[in-house]
């Protein structure tokens, strides 16, 4: 399926309440190289996995017994105190986007993936998350948009963080990003190469410490830098 890849081998955690998928997604894993260092039937023993073998990468079912999958995000992902600082979820979902997608994204998930993904788009997701990047689909974004749209000025708005630090181009960068568009399409919008748009996004998200573009989009919008109509002030 996948090739050899360099580098230290990529280590996963599968949480999820059917021993099916997490059998089936851990063959695939292996199947390409990815060493399962645990599974979990919960949230709990998901956080209590995370901490114990400190993996790359969880891939986090939303509907669990005990401990569902954004309380146990929020956990494993708090403060990077107990050494899971490095550590990405990738949300695993039977919907279509439900609504529990905006909680996944402020409990810091790096993406979501549906269960019947490919076991081709499964590996290359969790690569993808693994080397710093985010899984934010067209979809997703316009999701978190209509939430937007439809929601009453809140009081995360007052949460938002100085984007003083921010070049005008770095700005112009983070309301275009927070419509979905890939690095391939900033470059082309903005008339940039893509390894320029790649060094604006990484010290967007560096100066806004942030752990990733999705993340930023969540960050443009409570900021009120962007509108859900839309990026204000790009021409």
């Amino acid at each position: 399926m996948g090739g050899v890849v360099s580098g230290p081998a990529l280590r996963a955690v599968i949480a999820d309440d059917q021993a099916l998928v997490r059998t089936g997604f851990g063959m695939i894993l292996a199947a390409d190289g990815i060493e399962v260092t645990a599974e979990a039937a919960d949230g709990a023993e998901a956080v209590e996995a995370v901490r114990r073998t400190r993996p790359d990468v969880v891939l986090m079912d939303i509907r669990m017994p005990r401990m569902d999958g954004i309380e146990a995000t929020r956990r494993i992902l708090g403060d990077g105190s107990d050494g899971t600082d490095g550590t990405r979820v990738i949300i695993l979902t039977t919907y279509d986007l439900d609504h529990y997608v905006y909680a996944a994204l402020t409990a810091g998930a790096s993406g979501f993936l549906l269960k019947d993904v490919t076991p081709e788009h499964l590996v290359a997701a969790v690569r993808l998350v693994r080397s710093g990047d985010a899984l934010l689909a067209p979809t997703i974004t316009r999701r978190l948009i209509e939430r937007f749209a439809h929601q009453e000025e809140s009081p995360r708005t007052a949460l938002h963080r100085d984007l003083s630090g921010l070049t005008p181009r770095e700005l112009e960068v983070l309301r275009l990003l927070a419509t979905g568009l890939s690095n391939a399409e900033l470059a082309d919008r903005l008339f940039l190469s893509p390894t320029t748009v790649k060094t604006h996004v990484g010290r967007i998200l560096s100066k806004l410490d942030l752990r990733d573009r999705v993340q930023a989009v969540v960050l443009a919008y409570e900021s009120g830098l962007i509108s859900p109509q839309g990026p204000s002030g790009t021409g």
